[in-house]
């Protein structure tokens, strides 16, 4: 039986076939080609490399060459099954039992994936090919993994082709509870910074001839941990700081260390940017380093600053959409984690709505098919507003 790439059902489950779990491509951007070749979209496979991480495939899609030019973005790359004796059925076969579709990637995000894939080929079907602009998707196998070498290099890509893209919608499963709840107009920064606290090592017997670096460090993170960084703004809630690794070099309980690290994490809002709040983290340590004498170094990583989407058309033509067909009027959030949106916000505007995300990285991982054809019914809907729109 031939796969119709309308049905928005029968595409996610064949992409929850595609084993491609990190980094590997396991068929799943070569079947997204196979149906959108077919319906005119001119289509780029790439691979990009960089030392000391996977190389990726990804795949670049387009209809049209005239603007507006609307982008879909996803990934296709999903994260491991886990225990499989711990699933009700094989993860990767795509069944469906009561309604409800299992698989690992039904929600993260092949579904969106499929559903937006089916709207664009539906709407493009609806029209004669005739929509008055530009319908393209980016698609990679690196969202899940590093992150390096997917989506921030397609778009560099596009850029040195001067490709335009007026807007963009990532079909991350956004909603919290059900179809309609939340669009993400904007995410936090993340900033992730390891701390290393220099002593001396010696005996545990004898510290007037050692210099103990973890009560020093611990002195620093309690300070960091327990300052107030802001109070929120109108579009997000406080930042917030997370420590998450301790660690000395030696297990010996009567040594003390030479060094001790700990890293942590901060989201933080549109009251910062990166050098800021880099330049907050420097005078926290600094303030409560001079207390206890400590010697210590900073390094600093983290890919993604913090952006905000402001109200327009595609933000008002998305939140209509949503209206019509599921009857709930979405909230603008800006909580959660991260996703490739923080890389296309340099690019154009973008918005990230998509499935309810409650079984995401789940054993079990599923969704309704009501979901996907509602899903379906709103990108759909938003296509011919959107174009109809210029």
């Amino acid at each position: 039986m031939s796969l119709d790439p309308r049905d928005p059902i029968a595409l996610t489950q064949a992409l929850v076939r595609c084993e491609s779990v990190t980094p590997a491509e396991g068929g799943a951007l070569t079947l997204l080609e196979s149906v959108l070749r077919p319906a005119g979209f001119t289509c780029h496979r790439m691979t990009f490399s960089e030392p000391g991480t996977p190389d990726v495939e990804n795949l670049y899609a387009r209809f049209g060459a005239a603007e507006p030019h609307i982008c879909f973005a996803g990934h296709t790359d999903v994260v491991p099954p886990g225990n499989l004796e711990a699933w009700s059925v094989p993860p990767f076969a795509g069944e469906i039992k009561d309604g409800i579709l299992y698989g690992r990637g039904t929600v993260d995000m092949k579904g969106g994936v499929a559903c937006f894939a089916a709207a664009a080929l539906r709407h493009l079907a609806a029209s004669g090919g005739k929509i008055g602009g530009s319908i393209s998707f980016l698609i990679t196998g690196d969202e899940e993994g590093p992150s390096i070498n997917g989506t921030m290099k397609v778009l560099e890509w596009l850029r040195e082709r001067g490709e335009v893209v007026s807007d963009c919608i990532v079909g991350e499963p956004s909603n919290p509870e059900a179809l309609g709840d939340e669009i993400k107009v904007g995410r936090r920064g993340s900033l992730t910074v390891e701390i290393v606290v220099h002593g001396k090592q010696g005996h545990a017997a004898y510290p007037q001839k050692a210099e103990n670096p973890l009560p020093k460090l611990v002195r620093i993170l309690d300070r960091l941990s327990s300052a107030e960084i802001d109070g929120g703004t109108r579009h997000f809630e406080p930042s917030n700081l997370q420590a998450t690794v301790i660690s000395v070099p030696n297990r010996a309980a009567n040594v003390i260390p030479a060094e001790a690290r700990a890293t942590f994490n901060i989201r933080y809002n549109d009251t910062w940017r990166r050098p800021t709040i880099e330049a907050w983290v420097r005078d926290q340590c600094a303030a409560a380093a001079a207390t206890v004498d400590a010697r210590y170094d900073l390094a600093f990583a983290g890919t993604g600053d913090v952006f905000l989407t402001s109200p327009g058309v595609l933000v008002d033509t998305l939140s209509a959409a949503v209206k019509a067909e599921t009857g709930r009027t979405p909230a603008l959030t800006t909580g959660g984690g991260t996703s490739d949106a923080r890389f296309i916000k340099d690019l154009c505007p973008v918005v990230e709505f998509g499935l309810v995300n409650k079984t995401i990285h789940a054993v079990d991982e599923h969704v309704p098919v009501s979901d996907l054809v509602t899903l379906t019914a709103i990108y759909e809907r938003f296509l011919a507003r959107y174009f109809a729109g210029s």
